[in-house]
């Protein structure tokens, strides 16, 4: 890594600049703003509004569509997600434009006549598609408390996608393997091309017209530049060439929606996080709650009896989201108080045994314990403002479908609600009523953009993609610096465990885990199962005495880095 810095005290200016290679073992400071994303490129976009006097709202806008030319297997405008917004009075708000079903949804609609999920269509073909709402949920926070005009904001995604930028070698390896599958995914077959019909290679300049044409609309019309016109005549079109059943009227009729947050605490820091559809901020207050109780920085980071109890906090957190979360909308009796209470806590700690796993039960859910693709950003500005903001297209790539006219790709976010009404399975697959299919419902996610405050300030602004891995991975992150005070690029280095209830099996980043530590939590009944990295994170921490933002990109991250001025 390599960096520059430049400091002005007299004139009372300090500018970072940051020619940032591949590597998050470092940490990169900044006095007056800083964007963390997936994509170094998409991360100047955000610093550049801010230079302009942009606040963190208006950088995060511009950083999102950036992402979604420079990062498309998770940036987007045809997917969805949460936002966290902390302003500089420490007052929290989040913003849902999670995606919703079509209106000619039903609860059965993926099965056969066996009541069988039917080629694999709740993850596969264009039934798997939710309606997008990404646009929709920058365009409501802009309109709430952005600070420059919208126009401003997405004209660098506008420039970047018609005069192109220089292929990275790790967009280009993505590239190959991805026009290397099934050609009826018709937008990739050629998407990664440039005018002479190969895949634009390394050092050369990717352009993207149509997705700049689509942009265009989106800068000069808003909202409706997606919603209304020919962009969701061409999306209403190609969803009935296709197989598809989402309409104008799906579109016209999808909204963003400003949500209460979450908020929780930790031996004195505030935690604020995402409420339902998002599962990510119950758990992730729900599992801190249990760390509190069992006095966590007391136990040897790493150990034997660390693991152990971080996968019995994941498992009741996990078995609790199965039971009881899906969108607030269609679900009114939610027990989000009792989730989230110290008292419930302490009832669920006094039933880990140190010694032994539990057991992951489909048919009682959490009873027992009573008694990959989605990208990140978070963004700061000189006054204290915070955003924490994931979204997602679910898979890597999403549906892998999408409209050659538009050039943008389609999410499989259906592939989020439980698909057999009333099938829960030791496989993972989950049945329960509250996140079953119906029109214009939100699946359930389980994206975890957090921000921690201390005394009203930011003090960690911190998320991650990886599917459920997400909620664990925030999670250890957030627990890491908050009880053994790590700073923040060691906190997003370190070991990852992962545990979801069910499968009733505990993930762990291979060798970083001790052998003689797998040997005993295999005897005490955990079923271990190595892989290769859990999360990519994109974190900031600040310290208010002085005054100085600190940030760090995953190392998992290959394009991704900090921005900073």
């Amino acid at each position: 890594m390599k960096k520059f810095y430049s400091f002005n005290r007299a004139l009372g200016i300090s500018l970072v600049f940051l020619i940032f290679f591949n590597s998050a073992k470092a940490q990169t400071y900044a006095e007056n703003g800083m964007v963390v994303s997936d994509n170094v490129i998409a991360s100047q976009v955000g610093v550049d509004i801010l230079k302009k006097g942009g606040n963190a709202v208006d950088a995060a806008i511009a950083t999102a569509f950036a992402l979604e030319v420079t990062h498309p297997e998770a940036g987007n405008i045809g997917g969805g997600g949460f936002m966290v917004f902390l302003n500089s009075a420490g007052d929290v708000t989040t913003f849902d434009f999670r995606e919703k079903a079509p209106l000619a949804a039903s609860p059965t609609m993926f099965l056969d006549e066996n009541g069988k999920i039917k080629d694999n269509s709740n993850h596969k073909g264009l039934l798997a598609v939710g309606v997008p709402g990404t646009v929709a949920g920058l365009y409501l926070a802009h309109q709430k408390y952005g600070k420059l005009p919208w126009a401003d904001l997405v004209k660098p995604s506008v420039e970047l996608a018609k005069k192109g930028f220089t292929m990275s070698w790790g967009l280009y390896n993505a590239a190959v393997s991805v026009s290397d599958r099934d050609p009826s995914e018709d937008i990739m077959k050629d998407y990664f091309h440039g005018e002479n019909g190969e895949i634009v290679k390394p050092g050369e300049t990717w352009k993207q017209p149509a997705l700049a044409k689509t942009l265009k609309l989106i800068q000069k019309h808003g909202r409706d530049g997606f919603y209304k016109g020919e962009v969701a005549q061409e999306i209403e079109d190609y969803m009935k060439a296709n197989g598809g059943i989402i309409t104008k009227e799906d579109l016209e009729k999808y909204e963003a929606v400003e949500r209460e947050p979450l908020k929780g605490s930790f031996n004195g820091y505030d935690i604020y996080s995402m409420p339902p559809p998002s599962s990510g901020g119950v758990a992730l207050i729900e599992m801190m709650n249990l760390m509190e109780e069992a006095n966590i920085s007391e136990i040897e980071f790493n150990s034997t009896a660390y693991v152990h109890l971080v996968a019995e906090a994941m498992r009741r957190g996990f078995a609790d989201r199965a039971e009881f979360l899906g969108d607030p909308d269609f679900n009114l009796d939610m027990p989000l108080d009792k989730l989230l209470s110290k008292d419930f806590a302490k009832k669920r700690f006094e039933n880990i045994n140190m010694k032994k796993a539990s057991i992951s039960d489909p048919a009682q859910y959490g009873h027992p314990y009573d008694g990959t693709n989605t990208t990140h950003f978070s963004v700061v500005d000189k006054d204290g403002n915070a955003i924490s903001m994931t979204y997602t297209l679910e898979n890597s790539y999403g549906v892998k479908m999408g409209s050659s006219k538009l050039g943008f790709i389609f999410n499989n976010e259906m592939g989020d609600f439980n698909p057999v009404p009333g099938e829960t399975t030791t496989t993972g697959q989950i049945g329960s009523n509250p996140n079953l299919v119906a029109p214009e419902k939100r699946m359930l996610s389980s994206m975890t953009p957090t921000i921690v405050t201390k005394d009203g300030k930011p003090y960690l602004v911190i998320g991650s993609p990886g599917g459920r891995t997400i909620i664990n991975t925030v999670f250890q992150t957030v627990l890491n610096v908050l009880a053994y005070d790590m700073r923040i690029d060691r906190a997003i280095e370190a070991m990852k465990i992962h545990h979801q209830w069910l499968p009733d099996r505990l993930l762990y980043e291979q060798n970083l885990l001790s052998p003689d530590t797998r040997d005993t939590l295999e005897k005490m009944g955990h079923t271990l199962i190595p892989t290769t990295n859990i999360g990519v994170l994109m974190g900031i921490t600040y310290d208010a005495s002085k005054k100085l933002y600190t940030g760090a990109s995953d190392s998992s991250s290959e394009d991704g880095g900090v921005r900073a001025y």
